[in-house]
């Protein structure tokens, strides 16, 4: 019987107690999500489909596991769920983690040719694929979907979207500059070859206002917000309206499209192979 449908019936038994076939049929599963055979959203024909039983069956592991001692020492103190331990990566599997306190949880996919800068973190069902470098303070957060050869700049932060299993999480497509201290949350979207520039947020709330196209880009309840392909995204603002605030001067926080990605852009974002 396939993964899915095992996992499927497990789920919906929802057992009171968890022997030893459901551990290993859960160690099955988190082990296909280690190395990207499973994930929990996946593009079709461009169009971003959450796998809900991935993301169920993320949030079982939870239920299911027990808080045990992971320490490394005396001094170094960590207690966690034993269903979710530390990824164990070796060389061979090309993920290049510089030393200084990071690390990768299990149920994570992280690709040969990934660069992790110390400290940053990558959580369960977070995928991140090849050439991608996750920079210092750095978190791909719980489900998130980040493609090849993006940059994760200091202190980007791809939030996670585990709850609802049924909420898309947070996608970063291919090629994608997330510039320092930016954050994406609340399943948005960021399509190939978009440059975030540094301190840029995205959330399900945020109104985009592209300049070039003349529009205004929301999340709407059939649609999450997607910044477009090779759109670069400054930091903004715009008058508040209503009440005191423009006697005040209040202004409110507004991303805005001021180009799309041209060759000298993409001369200034790329990534030194020399790092590599």
């Amino acid at each position: 019987m396939p993964l899915r449908e095992r996992v499927e019936a497990l789920l919906a038994a929802e057992p009171a107690a968890f022997g030893r076939a459901q551990r290993a049929l859960f160690d099955e599963f988190r082990t296909a999500l280690s190395r990207g055979e499973v994930r929990a959203a996946e593009p079709e024909g461009g169009v971003w489909r959450v796998n809900t039983w991935v993301k169920r069956a993320i949030l079982f592991g939870f239920r299911m596991g027990v808080l045990v001692d992971m320490s490394e020492g005396p001094t170094l103190r960590f207690f966690d769920k034993d269903t979710y331990p530390v990824k164990p990566l070796v060389t061979g599997d090309g993920v290049r983690v510089v030393p200084g306190g990071s690390a990768i949880r299990d149920g994570a996919y992280v690709a040969p040719g990934v660069v992790c800068m110390p400290p940053m973190y990558v959580n369960v069902g977070a995928y991140v694929d090849e050439g991608t470098m996750i920079d210092s303070h750095a978190l791909v957060g719980s489900c998130a979907q980040v493609g090849k050869r993006v940059h994760l700049s200091a202190a980007a932060q791809i939030g996670g979207v585990l709850e609802p299993a049924g909420a898309l999480p947070v996608i970063v497509e291919d090629d994608v500059l997330v510039g320092g201290g930016c954050g994406v949350y609340e399943g948005a979207i960021v399509r190939r070859g978009a440059v975030l520039a540094a301190g840029t947020i995205l959330t399900g709330s945020t109104p985009v206002y592209d300049l070039v196209r003349e529009q205004i880009y929301r999340r709407t309840e059939e649609s999450p917000l997607e910044i477009p392909a090779g759109a670069v995204v400054v930091p903004g603002s715009r008058p508040a309206t209503g009440g005191r605030a423009a006697a005040l001067g209040i202004s409110l926080y507004a991303p805005v499209i001021v180009k799309y990605r041209d060759a000298k852009t993409s001369a200034a974002t790329a990534l030194e192979e020399a790092l590599r």
